[in-house]
């Protein structure tokens, strides 16, 4: 790339129980650049990225910042050396203002708080680098895009001038997306070094100066954004072509599924999460709902799969009134559901994957008895059908991949024919291959005759594959539009609050 390197890794290799996550990988960073690092899951990417900020520590290899070799012991000592980075979950305290969150933890001010200088100090970082947010503002009163914002001027104010961001585009709304991808460029012009972990090709095409992939554990290329394509660089992630944009052929949708009649649900927190939500959902249909992270769309899911109680209104599955009457029920009438935390929620970890796939059909078997050889014929047929990657249908749930286990979770809903299926961030966190392979199968249901329920925050993946689609902004619908001709500002717009007749 020319000039000199302010991060050099070399050779690094770590290894954790049965696993070779990063194999002698050489990565280089430049300053007043934006490098974008590409991998499917477990391709070694974070973890490369938790060693240089300091969380790991290689097992051999070499790292030098700004041409010395340093031993980073901690992120404190990263941060020290002007590494810092930006993780998916953000870690702010809610109750705390935005300027005593960038100053929490710092050795000064030691005993007495200056609110005005530090607030002053914070207020003229956010300006240089056009984070607009307020430093007296609390935490809990900013938007998702505003907090992310925080956690920028946090090690922006700690001095780092090398900048790493794991999917930092994952919770925000498109607007807010290219709010950041300005701020970024406007950092890498004043000489910082961006490091920008992403699965959004489109995406990385878009900010970055530079990407290196990895597979494997390994470093499989590095090219130049202008020099490649989307296609490219999804053969070079997982070796093989992918099809970024599947078959959806038009189908007449049938009779209604699933129906949601002015529905209202409290959250965990106490507070309403659902105020007044209606929306139906028919055979052949896939009905997509659109909104940044938090306002309402796992308690929709919980609530339409007997999950959660609702305060008022009505939920019916093909006509039966099913309104609070719990998972069995909504099992027995046909529900399906991809839960939107796969480990927690999707699957028993502890269990076989022959196990798992049991787990809402046992009570079918005649005399209550359970007929392993033909569970086990089943299973073998299930994980070669959707081509889960595991030694033998023995094998325990918890060592399969994010991919394989969305995969074997897939096999176990869509097996048992639903009437309608939810389907919760079905691919969020997984690499090309798998997310081509989840978003077909869900395709594949619509033309069986299925309803599908589709809850994502990946916007793109709402609009490729939805029929229509439902905006959510703190637990209320926004609009239902059709999917076809689908204007993606106007979407934005809805997902941050502005209701649109579109």
């Amino acid at each position: 790339m020319g000039g000199t390197p302010v991060v050099e890794m070399r050779n690094i290799v770590k290894r954790f129980p049965g696993v070779l996550a990063n194999d002698h990988v050489n990565f280089a960073a430049y300053p007043s650049k934006i490098h974008a690092i590409l991998g499917e899951n477990g391709a070694g990417k974070s973890t490369l990225m938790n060693i240089l900020s300091g969380l790991y520590r290689p097992d051999s290899g070499e790292i030098r910042l700004f041409g010395e070799r340093v031993n980073l012991k901690s992120p404190r000592d990263a941060i020290s050396r002007g590494v810092g980075m930006v993780h998916q979950h953000f870690m702010l305290v809610e109750t705390q203002t935005v300027t005593e969150n960038v100053i929490l933890g710092l050795d000064v001010p030691r005993f007495f708080l200056n609110t005005r200088q530090s607030e002053e100090q914070v207020a003229e970082l956010a300006k240089r680098y056009g984070l607009d947010v307020d430093p007296s503002a609390r935490i809990w009163q900013l938007s998702v895009g505003e907090q992310q914002r925080v956690e920028i001027l946090k090690i922006l104010y700690r001095g780092a001038k090398i900048l790493i961001l794991d999917e930092p585009t994952a919770v925000l709304t498109p607007q807010e997306t290219d709010e950041l991808f300005v701020t970024l460029r406007q950092m890498a012009a004043q000489g910082h070094a961006i490091i920008f972990i992403s699965h959004k090709l489109g995406e990385v095409m878009a900010i970055a100066d530079h990407i290196t992939v990895l597979r494997r554990g390994r470093v499989v290329g590095e090219v130049d954004p202008k020099e490649t394509t989307k296609a490219n660089l999804a053969r070079m992630m997982v070796g093989r072509e992918v099809l970024f944009h599947l078959e959806k052929p038009p189908l007449e949708p049938g009779k209604p599924v699933l129906e949601v009649q002015d529905v209202h649900a409290m959250g965990d927190k106490g507070v309403p999460a659902l105020k007044g939500v209606t929306l139906e959902v028919h055979e052949r249909e896939i009905l997509g709902i659109a909104g940044v992270a938090g306002n309402g769309q796992r308690e929709l899911a919980e609530v339409v799969t007997g999950m959660r109680r609702c305060t008022d209104g009505k939920v019916l599955v093909r006509g039966e009134d099913l309104t609070n009457k719990g998972p069995l029920a909504f099992i027995k009438a046909g529900v399906g559901h991809i839960p939107e935390d796969r480990t927690a929620e999707g699957a028993i970890g502890g269990l076989s994957l022959m196990d798992n796939l049991i787990l809402k059909s046992y009570r079918e078997e005649p005399g209550g008895f359970l007929n392993y050889k033909k569970i086990r014929k089943r299973a073998e047929k299930l994980v070669k059908e959707f081509d889960v990657q595991a030694p033998a249908v023995d094998t325990l749930a918890r060592v399969l991949s994010g991919g394989n286990l969305q995969k074997l979770i897939l096999a176990r809903e869509i097996s048992a024919d639903p009437a309608i299926l939810v389907a919760v961030h079905p691919t969020q966190g997984l690499d090309v291959g798998a997310t081509e392979s989840v978003r077909r199968s869900l395709l594949d249901q619509r033309a069986r005759g299925c309803a599908v329920l589709l809850i994502s925050e990946d916007l793109d993946e709402v609009m490729q594959l939805s029929d229509r689609i439902a905006v959510i902004y703190e637990g209320e619908i926004m609009n239902i539009i059709p999917a076809a001709g689908a204007d993606r500002n106007e979407i934005g717009l809805m997902m941050a609050g502005t209701r649109v007749e579109a």
